[in-house]
Order: structure tokens, then sequence, then C-alpha cells
């Protein structure tokens, strides 16, 4: 299982982007399902609408919804993540949180944001 964030999501939406095919190509060569979490989707949908874009394309994609579990989990990580002086975003926690719980891999480009979780048991991909 994949969860494509929404710089990912950002760039295969738009028809036009070399970056945005080869990363859909990566993830349908893995064979593996592909979702994006109720975050991301509020995220791509606020962008595009504010656009005025079409969002169908977003709107039909498989969610995997932030959870009570998750909730729970990306408090601790935003916690902590600020206690050691490397703050991360709520939504990237939010995000992590959903990805650890579904033990699912997180496809982002800026992985950055998401590095220092990989003690919790995040998983990035490719």
């Amino acid at each position: 299982m994949i969860i494509v964030d929404s710089d990912v999501l950002i760039e295969i939406v738009d028809r036009k982007s070399e970056k945005g095919d080869k990363a859909l190509e990566l993830i349908l060569k893995s064979g593996e399902k592909m979702f994006v979490t109720s975050v991301t989707l509020h995220e791509v949908l606020y962008g595009l609408r504010k656009r005025r874009k079409p969002a169908e394309d977003v709107i039909s994609l498989p969610v995997l919804d932030f959870t009570r579990r998750d909730a729970l989990l990306s408090s601790e990580v935003e916690l902590e993540a600020e206690r050691k002086g490397s703050p991360i975003s709520r939504m990237d926690a939010m995000i992590a949180a959903i990805a650890v719980n579904n033990e699912a891999k997180l496809y982002c480009f800026n992985t950055k944001h998401f590095s220092s979780l990989k003690a919790l048991g995040l998983k990035l991909f490719p």
C-alpha cells in the first residue's frame, strides 16, 4: 500500500508534468495500491478549488481517513519532534501517523519533512 502525499499528487494531477508521469509510473510498476489520506485530500482539493481547477480525478481516489488512533500517534510525533528541536507541521504529523498505523509506504518528494520519523516505523516509497 502506497500513500501519496500532496506534493506527489499535485504533480500527477498536472497532466503536463514529467515528474508526475514518472511518479505515477513508479507506483504502477510497484503493483501496490495507491491511496491518499483525508488530510492530503483536503490540502489538494483546497488548492485545486482555489485555482478553479477540476478536482474529479482527486475526489475519486481511495482515501484513508484520519482516526482516533492516528490522532494519538500524530500528537506524540508532533510533540516529540518539537522537543528535539526539529518541529514537523501538524498535517505532516497526521499524514505520517496514518501511514504508520496502516503499515503503508509514504510517497513524497520532500523526504526531509518525514525523514526524522523513520524511527517510528514510517516507510518511504520508493
